[in-house]
């Protein structure tokens, strides 16, 4: 009878150790335990790492953790989208997500090196109209302006952007194609060396993310004429809409949110959705969203993955037309 016993007593223990050694869910109540790595694939300056740092602390606080912000420019967001999809899924590595690199990218790059299967959505962020700005010793104060004398300098004037195929490059393209006008692309490694070009001089002007240029608009070192959203804008409601401004039909809003490796706990996923959306409904984090040109959006992680999905067959047809293509 006692070796029955000590058989059972064995066999339970084996058991038990057996569990133990497959690895676990992450509990809601034990995560987060370190540091959170934040993957941002574009160069300090520009949008995506503005709104990185304008939100990385609160969510810090919120987690009682360090976020380290992991800058990775290059090849418009598919260097640091592919670190993030290749990093191990266990709700410490999560991904700024711009509508330029997983929207666009797909239909641009002959190999991107990720598909969105290979990221498990967090939350979608913000929209994000863009801005027309251009140089203050070009001579146009108006949409209108602008395009007249493009129109009597046809190659002569610069629009910089993050790079070839980014969305502020596709934005441009559609602006000359549209407007009939002949501007010259000049492609930079992200928004902020784009717009640091243009106070300089360097290129005449940009549709672009507010982030990267409306601190030089405030310091009058640019000039901002219109956004591209469909309404004015939140946070710049004194500028027109291209369509106010007499190009019928224009409209192109960007759009940032978070991903994880695929993958991720569940509870992981939840606990982050509930803390960014927590975070972006503060009146003191929406100021300074808006501040910025980001519009706060929120959501359930089932909506951001959806709306990334409609993004990819919206913007197909546009890059199919606009005749982009990067090797």
């Amino acid at each position: 009878m006692r070796a029955v016993i000590a058989r059972a007593l064995f066999a339970a223990g084996a058991l038990a150790a057996a569990f133990l050694a497959v690895p676990q869910p992450v509990a809601l109540g034990a995560y987060p335990e370190k540091a959170i790595r934040w993957i941002v694939p574009w160069p300090p300056g520009g949008g995506a790492d503005t709104l990185s740092r304008i939100l990385s602390p609160y969510l810090s606080d919120a987690l009682k953790q360090t976020i380290v912000i992991d800058n990775r420019g290059g090849a418009a967001g598919n260097i640091g989208a592919e670190l993030a999809a290749k990093a191990p899924a266990d709700g410490y590595t999560i991904l700024f997500a711009f509508s330029g690199t997983h929207a666009i990218n797909p239909h641009i790059y002959k190999r991107v090196p990720f598909t969105e299967k290979d990221f498990a959505p967090i939350i979608w962020l913000s929209s994000v109209p863009q801005v027309v700005v251009v140089h203050p010793s070009l001579p146009v104060h108006s949409v209108k302006e602008l395009i007249a004398l493009a129109r009597k300098r046809p190659g002569e004037l610069t629009y910089g952007s993050s790079g070839s195929g980014a969305f502020n490059h596709l934005t441009a393209a559609m602006f000359t194609t549209v407007t009939g006008t002949q501007i010259t692309h000049v492609p930079y490694k992200g928004g902020g060396p784009a717009a640091v070009a243009l106070v300089a001089g360097e290129i005449t002007m940009i549709l672009g993310e507010p982030a990267s240029v409306i601190g030089f608009v405030k310091a009058g070192k640019v000039r901002a004429l219109a956004v591209t959203s469909a309404k004015r804008a939140l946070g710049m409601p004194e500028l027109p809409t291209m369509q106010e401004a007499g190009i019928a039909g224009f409209e192109a809003t960007s759009w940032n949110g978070m991903l994880a490796p695929a993958g991720t706990p569940a509870e992981a996923i939840k606990r982050l959705n509930a803390e960014f959306n927590r975070m972006i409904a503060e009146p003191e984090v929406k100021k300074r969203m808006l501040g910025s040109g980001f519009e706060p959006v929120g959501g359930a992680p089932e909506a951001f993955g959806a709306h990334i999905r409609s993004e990819i067959a919206k913007w197909g047809p546009v890059v199919k037309a606009a005749g982009v293509k990067v090797d």
